[in-house]
């Protein structure tokens, strides 16, 4: 459980930190548009801090039975997913805000990274519930 509210609380300093560039890097660079840079921020706090904080109440109650081979595929796949992700929106954001042109072939590959990443997100948060569903029905168990 420590491990979860550690990674929750990581994910919360990223957010935090991610936020801040958003508004400061857009004033610096006289940006007043909406960008990519402004979803970064609440995508980490949604499925980085509120996620891991909701397994942690979850592993709290059930810490001597669970599967931690499922958990540990969960952690890092989203780990993975999250890194991809937040890279491609980060970096879409930045292309908007300094109004950089992408060759076809840079945009496709940029597109592609992004679409991976949101089907490793969709398949961590698949095991997320699968999770869950063990949680309860190991406490039902119980």
């Amino acid at each position: 459980m420590k491990k979860l509210v550690n990674t929750s609380f990581a994910y919360l300093i990223f957010a935090l930190i991610s936020g801040v560039f958003y508004r400061e890097f857009t004033k610096f660079n006289g940006y007043t548009g909406k960008t990519t840079l402004g979803v970064v921020h609440t995508h980490l706090f949604i499925l980085g801090v509120l996620l891991f904080l909701i397994l942690a109440l979850f592993a709290k109650d059930l810490a001597g039975r669970l599967n931690m081979k499922k958990l540990n595929r969960f952690y890092w796949l989203h780990h993975i997913a999250m890194i991809l992700f937040s890279a491609t929106l980060l970096t879409r954001g930045i292309i908007q805000v300094k109004n950089m042109n992408l060759s076809s072939s840079k945009n496709a590959m940029l597109s592609g990274i992004a679409g991976v990443s949101h089907i490793l997100i969709t398949v961590s948060l698949i095991l997320f519930f699968g999770l869950i569903k063990d949680f309860i029905k190991n406490s039902e168990d119980k």
